[in-house]
């Protein structure tokens, strides 16, 4: 099994749950991180390897990516461990893809979990999808159908943090884990899982947070931090003279989500854990020029944000690239700040459409992602 960053490795910790329930004596092997690590997973690299995003940043780590993906092929056809009865990719497509389909060639059973996002952008990478996996699990319920038009076989097994999130998320209980006080307006600023994007985003949020604070100097700003890149968020808030206006914690991502009223958040997986705990946000992005306008001229859809894509229509504003200023990004937020107190029905329109949104990804994902597994095994 690979996954590639932090959203994969939760995501592929809760499948090897119920791997686990079903084969109590599976051995999991590849590229993961604490979550894997948790359900017993061997992770010959950490997860954290893979966590590139962008054309000219990917670029610049090429050469390492590439040398782990042959190192790992070797080790799994040809190395002292037995040969796997499958192989999972979770997520990360640009990796796993070719890797599978080395792999499918040899005669090992490959399955993809989460289908790549033909449907936003990219979607000549159907063609390589058929060439390199058995069978896709699907987290969204329209890509069935649409892989199907191309020949081929999915499962809808509903997204995996669908299950684990609340339908009704505890905000006074978060808040009390946190220091927060009930009547508290809380926002949580969320710049990204991975080095890369804290580095291009993380000043920008915090120099919004500054006029926020500026012109609303109640307002709370909670941070939820990986422990490894705990230091360098804090260094730029500093740098953005915010250090002590906002709370940094450590983990807690959930939490802070629970507690929040409004979240600063970077697109990504985030967006969609959000949305599940049905909560505004203000999405934005923001990368390196050349990257931005190879991927711009590939999108599909008017959307980047997941909540966006999968409500087909703008239910929270994306600012993106050039469009990411502090200004308007505190302006933004402000907007739900002051719908809490004079526009609540504003706020309770997109609770109500991100809950319609959440009983519609709410499946049992380990069960049924571990039938379509055996499934493939025994054919």
């Amino acid at each position: 099994m690979v996954a590639g960053e932090t959203s994969g490795d939760l995501l592929a910790g809760l499948l090897l749950h119920g791997l686990k329930a079903r084969w109590p004596g599976m051995r999991s092997c590849g590229i993961g991180g604490p979550q894997m690590a948790g359900q017993g997973f061997d992770a010959w690299w950490p997860s954290d390897k893979l966590a590139v995003r962008g054309y000219v940043e990917v670029l610049r780590h090429y050469r390492e990516i590439a040398a782990i993906r042959e190192q790992l092929k070797n080790r799994l056809l040809h190395g002292p461990d037995a040969r796997p009865d499958v192989f999972i990719g979770v997520d990360a497509p640009d990796f796993n893809l070719g890797l599978a389909a080395a792999l499918k060639g040899e005669g090992i059973k490959t399955v993809q979990f989460v289908c790549p996002s033909i449907w936003a952008w990219r979607a000549k990478r159907v063609e390589t999808l058929q060439r390199s996996v058995d069978h896709v699990l699907c987290i969204f319920p329209f890509e069935p159908a649409l892989l199907a038009a191309h020949g081929m076989g999915s499962t809808y097994v509903g997204h995996p943090l669908a299950a684990v999130i609340p339908l009704r998320p505890d905000c006074q209980a978060a808040r009390r884990v946190l220091g927060l006080n009930d009547e508290d307006t809380v926002i949580a600023i969320l710049p990204g899982s991975r080095k890369s994007e804290i580095e291009s985003l993380a000043l920008r949020f915090f120099k919004a947070a500054a006029l926020v604070n500026k012109a609303s100097p109640t307002v709370k700003f909670v941070v939820p931090a990986i422990p490894a890149l705990k230091a360098l968020i804090e260094n730029l808030a500093h740098e953005a003279g915010v250090r002590a206006l906002v709370k940094i914690v450590e983990g807690q991502s959930h939490t802070v989500l629970a507690a929040c009223d409004v979240t600063l958040i970077a697109s990504g997986t985030a967006t969609l854990e959000a949305a599940l705990f049905k909560r505004p946000m203000v999405i934005a992005y923001h990368m390196n020029w050349l990257s931005w306008q190879i991927m711009r001229r590939k999108q599909l859809q008017p959307w980047v944000g997941l909540p966006n894509i999968l409500c087909q229509e703008f239910v929270v504003p994306e600012l993106l690239q050039d469009a990411a200023t502090p200004k308007a990004l505190a302006d933004a937020l402000l907007k739900w700040v002051d719908a809490k107190t004079y526009a609540p029905q504003t706020i309770a329109a997109v609770q109500h459409r991100f809950t319609e949104l959440h009983a519609r990804l709410q499946r049992d994902t380990p069960q049924l992602a571990t039938d379509a597994i055996q499934k493939i095994l025994e054919a």
